[in-house]
């Protein structure tokens, strides 16, 4: 399973780089945050079974939670699993915060 970090997150994103940025954390914990990486959209991760054939197989998928472990790297496999090119932030959005990198309040 593959491991992206904000570092080379954010130079994909400078680059204009074609993803999907799926922000998969619990809801209380995006609503107790209240950010989110820049252009990512929030899908609730006890809801995979309805929202995962709707995720774009033609560009790499990113998939963060709070800390990149068990939310963001399961749902990585299940989609792996799909045929996606899919990759969770290591750290998770915590990773991301601690580079004091672009983030935007939850939609």
């Amino acid at each position: 399973m593959d491991a992206i970090t904000a570092t080379e997150l954010a130079q994909l994103q400078a680059q204009g780089q074609a993803l999907t940025l799926l922000d998969v954390r619990r809801d209380s914990a995006r609503l107790r945050d209240g950010t989110q990486i820049a252009r990512s959209a929030w899908h609730n991760p006890a809801q995979w079974l309805d929202w995962k054939d709707q995720v774009p197989k033609d560009v790499p998928v990113v998939l963060y939670c709070a800390h990149g472990q068990e939310i963001s790297q399961g749902l990585t496999t299940v989609l792996h699993v799909m045929g996606l090119n899919a990759r969770y932030l290591d750290g998770g959005i915590a990773a991301w915060q601690a580079a004091k990198l672009a983030t935007e309040p939850a939609a």
